[in-house]
């Protein structure tokens, strides 16, 4: 992978981080600098439910203008941070650029 690739991508995890830290009432004792790019959103991870799920998808439109309608795929996508940042940048580089 080229360094633009993997530098777009850094920038996005960062963002997704940020986002998180700032819009989930759970994370808000974290700095977006603790949260790794592997850890589970969900669970024994970072301990998110179904509601953030939701707040997660209203911010996934809201900044990167993304739409998650299979939840088959809303589940793989978010898994970490990785996955989600991942998603972001496929999905939305062209809007984003």
């Amino acid at each position: 992978m080229n360094n633009s690739y993997e530098n777009e991508l850094a920038g996005i995890r960062q963002k997704v981080k940020q986002l998180l830290v700032s819009n989930l009432g759970l994370l808000e004792m974290l700095d977006p600098a603790e949260i790794k790019d592997d850890v589970a959103l969900f669970g024994e991870g970072l301990g998110l439910d179904s509601l953030d799920a939701l707040e997660i998808v209203v911010l996934l439109q809201k900044h990167f203008n993304i739409e998650i309608k299979d939840m088959n795929e809303g589940r793989e996508v978010f898994a970490t941070v990785d996955s989600l940042s991942r998603f972001i940048q496929m999905n939305a580089s062209k809007d984003e650029n």
